[in-house]
């Protein structure tokens, strides 16, 4: 949030307006593209990796959550 009173004014106003989205909205549309792409991204690595390559990386993933 901007310091100087004007400036904070002024993003108040644009708030109650509708110009700018209150503090924690998220745009509706950018969320269901990043659902969509999270959809397709997994499957799309994991093609991509060779057995062996994904065999490392679930050891270290493993090793991170099971070896403190």
């Amino acid at each position: 949030m901007p310091l100087d009173p004007n400036q904070l004014a002024h993003r108040i106003v644009q708030i109650a307006t509708g110009q700018l989205p209150k503090p924690g909205e998220k745009n509706p549309a950018a969320q269901l593209l990043g659902h969509l792409g999270g959809l397709k991204g997994g499957p799309a690595r994991a093609a991509a990796l060779s057995k062996k390559r994904r065999s490392d990386i679930g050891k270290l993933a493993a090793k991170a959550r099971w070896g403190k």
